[in-house]
């Protein structure tokens, strides 16, 4: 019999930690941003009042995400266009998914609407927080050699978890 592996759950605090940093600073950018829709779609046309919410609520994250969410030392705009892809593909798996909901049934009651948006969104989230932890910001030390000693949870394995 052997004993249970205390590594790999001391490996999973780490990301566990930045996952709730994530969906922290996500979910308060998300909740000033929708409102500051409200209150600039009063002095500007809707589309509008979205779509430099939309920029500047991505800066702000991408920020906060660096900063809070991973600690990485990466900056630049270079991680704000890879952040802004993110988003971009979020916006299109959410967007496809209500299209798909349409298209089956005409006229999806509300709640079912809202079901697959929420869910397809929280499935959006989980792939933007493996992506921007991986790719964009990557957690490398600040002369660049490589992952953070206390990164090594982020391996392999985790990547399969969110896939």
């Amino acid at each position: 019999m052997t004993a249970p592996t205390r590594p790999r759950t001391r490996a999973l605090r780490p990301l566990l930690a930045a996952f709730a940093r994530f969906v922290v600073c996500g979910g308060g950018v998300g909740l000033a941003s929708s409102a500051a829709v409200v209150l600039l779609s009063a002095r500007m046309p809707m589309a509008v009042a979205n779509a430099l919410v939309t920029v500047v609520s991505t800066v702000v994250a991408t920020e906060l995400h660096r900063r809070i969410s991973f600690r990485s030392e990466r900056g630049g705009w270079g991680v704000h266009l890879r952040s802004g892809a993110t988003v971009a593909v979020s916006y299109a798996f959410t967007t496809g998914a209500l299209l798909c909901l349409f298209a089956v049934q005409p006229a999806p009651s509300p709640l079912l609407a809202q079901s697959v948006y929420l869910s397809a969104s929280a499935l959006a989230g989980v792939g933007r927080f493996v992506l921007l932890r991986v790719v964009v910001f990557g957690n490398r030390t600040r002369r660049g050699r490589g992952r953070a000693p206390h990164d090594d949870a982020l391996g392999k394995s985790s990547v399969a978890m969110a896939v």
